[in-house]
C-alpha cells in the first residue's frame, strides 16, 4: 500500500473503507472517500514536488467533509496545518497568516471573495481548483510538524502553538482509551475546528476509533436535538455555554418533546463539558434533563487534555480528576516546589503529548518549560481526596488582595447559584492600597440584584475577603469563540464611574 504508513490516522482509515466517517448536511461519506480525496488534494498541493517539507498552509472552510480532507490533504503531503477560525474577523487572520509564515491559504468558495485581500501576503488557493491523480505521497516521520493553533489570547497575544504528529497521536490515544471510544460510536461536533476541543477530542478521536463525526455547521440549539432524536448519536461534547442555551431551549419545548430528549439523552454514552469553568447550576440542570453527570476535563491548546474526571466512577462538580494516561502531573509553589497534598500549587505537566515550540517564539517557549522539561500551565490547583480541583489561572482567576490569594472561579460558582444572577465573571481590579480588589460583573436574572444585600448574601457563604468591592452590571460577558470569558478585556471594563461596590 502506498506511503504515508507513518502517519497511524491514514493507515488506521484503511481498516474500514467502507464505514461512514464524516455526515455533514445531509450526506455521508466513508473513510475510503476520505482517503481518496485526501490523497488528491496532497498531490495536488505538492505539484510534482516530492514533499511540502513543514511549508505551513492555513485553510479556512466549513465543518464537514471538505475540511477534513484539506487537514488530512496537507498532512499527506508534508506540511503543516494551520486552521483559520471562520468567526473570526479578517485582521485575525492575517495575523496568523503572517505570523506563521503560510505560503497558502485554501479555502472553500463561500469563503473566496472574503479572504481575497490575503492575496497579497499568501497565495490563494480555491479547494476545488486542488486535485492530481498521479504521483506518490513522502513518508513523514512523527516528529514532523503537524499543525499550528494559535491560543485563546484571554491574556496576551495570541501565540502559535506547534504540535507533532507523534504529540497528536498521544494526545488522541490517551483519549481513546480513557473515554474508551468504539468504532460504532457517532459524535455530533458543533465546535469551532480552530481549536484542539473540536479537531482532537472529537473530530481525530471519532477517525482514529473508526466511528462517524456528524457535523452541524452551525450551533442551533433546536437542531441539536433535531439530531439527538435520530436515534445515531450516543457521544456529545461542548462548552458550558452551549449546555446553558440547550438548557434554555429544552425548558421553551412542549413537554411530550422534552421527553423524547430526555428519554434519547439518557441513551448516550458520554457526555463532556470543557474548554471554561463549568457552573455547578449548569451541570445539575444538565443532569436533571439527560440523567447525565458532565465530564469534566482540564487540557490546553498547549497539551490537548491532560486531566479528565473517570469514564466510569464518581464525578465531582469542580473537579477535574486524575491525570490520562502517559501524562505526568504535579503542583508547585512559586519556588517551583511540589507542594503538599491538599496546598494550592501551579500545574505542571510532562508527557508525549506537550507541544513542541511556540512558532517563531524560542524566548516564549524557553520560558513555558522548567529547566527538568515540565510545561508550566499557569492554571493553579488543589489535590483533593483523590481529584484535582481548578482553582483558576495564574495570572487571570487568581487575585492577590491584601496579601491573601483568591480563587476567582470560586466566588464565580457561588455568584451564580444567586437568584437573580444569570451569570457572572469576576477579576482582580489593580488598586493602590490592595494591590487588587475583587470586581464582580453580573448578568443579572429578571432584575438587578441590590448589591448591599448581595454583599450580604456573600458573607453567608464565603469569607468577608473573598467578597467583591466593585460590582458591575452589564448585558453579557466579553467571550471568545469557544465561550471563554475574556478576563483581561472584563478587568478594562471596570471603571470608577461604571461599579457600584
Amino acid at each position: 500500500m502506498e506511503n504515508n504508513l507513518s502517519l497511524p490516522l491514514i493507515e488506521r482509515a484503511r481498516k474500514h473503507p467502507d464505514r461512514t466517517a464524516i455526515q455533514c448536511a445531509g450526506s455521508s461519506y466513508s473513510y475510503g472517500q476520505l482517503l481518496s480525496e485526501s490523497r488528491k488534494l496532497a498531490l495536488g498541493l505538492l505539484g510534482g514536488a516530492a514533499d511540502l517539507e513543514e511549508a505551513r498552509i492555513a485553510f479556512l472552510a466549513p465543518p464537514g467533509f471538505a475540511y477534513v480532507c484539506i487537514q488530512w490533504g496537507i498532512w499527506r503531503a508534508g506540511g503543516i496545518a494551520v486552521p483559520l477560525c471562520e468567526k473570526h474577523p479578517l485582521p485575525s487572520m492575517e495575523y496568523v497568516v503572517r505570523d506563521t509564515g503560510a505560503d497558502a491559504v485554501i479555502c472553500t468558495e463561500e469563503y473566496r471573495e472574503f479572504l481575497e485581500p490575503l492575496g497579497a501576503i499568501s497565495k490563494l488557493v480555491p479547494y476545488t481548483a486542488l486535485g492530481a491523480e498521479q504521483g506518490r505521497l513522502p513518508t513523514l516521520g512523527q516528529e514532523r510538524r503537524a499543525m499550528i493553533l494559535y491560543t485563546s489570547g484571554t491574556t496576551g497575544s495570541p501565540k502559535g502553538v506547534v504540535t507533532t504528529h507523534a504529540g497528536l497521536e498521544a494526545q488522541i490515544t490517551a483519549l481513546t482509551e480513557a473515554w474508551k471510544w468504539q468504532a460504532d460510536d457517532h459524535i455530533l461536533n458543533v465546535l469551532p475546528l480552530h481549536h484542539v476541543h473540536g479537531i482532537v477530542n472529537m473530530l481525530c478521536c471519532a477517525l482514529w476509533s473508526g466511528a462517524c463525526c456528524e457535523f452541524l455547521p452551525k450551533f442551533k440549539p433546536g437542531k441539536v436535538f433535531e439530531a439527538f432524536l435520530r436515534g445515531q448519536v450516543n457521544l456529545f461534547m461542548a462548552v458550558p455555554t452551549i449546555y446553558f442555551k440547550l438548557i434554555a431551549h429544552y425548558q421553551t419545548l412542549p413537554e411530550k418533546e422534552r421527553e423524547a430528549i430526555s428519554g434519547q439523552l439518557q441513551k448516550f454514552r458520554l457526555m463532556v463539558s470543557g474548554s471554561a469553568a463549568l457552573p455547578v447550576s449548569v451541570l445539575e440542570q444538565w443532569r436533571e434533563i439527560s440523567g447525565h453527570t458532565l465530564l469534566e476535563r482540564y487540557g490546553m491548546t498547549e497539551m490537548g487534555m491532560a486531566i479528565s474526571n473517570p469514564y466510569d466512577g464518581l464525578r465531582r462538580p469542580g473537579y477535574i480528576g486524575q491525570p490520562l494516561p502517559g501524562v505526568s502531573v504535579r503542583l508547585v509553589d512559586e519556588e517551583n516546589q511540589e507542594v503538599p497534598h491538599g496546598s494550592p500549587g501551579e500545574i505542571q505537566v510532562k508527557g508525549a503529548n506537550v507541544f513542541r515550540e511556540y512558532w517563531g517564539r524560542p524566548e516564549a517557549t524557553a520560558e513555558a518549560f522548567t529547566q527538568d522539561g515540565w510545561f508550566r500551565t499557569g492554571d493553579i490547583a488543589q489535590w483533593d481526596d483523590g481529584s484535582y480541583r481548578i482553582l483558576g489561572r495564574n495570572s487571570v482567576d487568581i487575585i492577590k488582595s491584601g496579601g491573601y490569594k483568591i480563587s476567582a472561579l470560586e466566588i464565580e460558582e457561588v455568584l451564580r447559584t444567586h437568584p437573580e444572577v444569570k451569570d457572572c465573571g469576576v477579576v482582580g481590579v489593580p488598586d493602590l492600597e490592595w494591590g487588587e480588589v475583587i470586581g464582580a460583573a453580573i448578568v443579572p436574572g429578571t432584575r438587578q440584584p441590590d448589591t448591599e444585600q448581595l454583599t450580604e448574601w456573600l458573607k453567608t457563604r464565603l469569607p468577608g475577603y473573598k467578597t467583591p468591592r466593585l460590582y458591575l452590571f452589564v448585558d453579557e460577558l466579553p467571550r471568545n469563540v469557544l465561550g471563554k470569558v475574556t478576563k483581561n478585556a472584563l478587568k478594562d471594563s471596570f471603571k470608577p464611574s461604571d461599579t457600584t461596590g
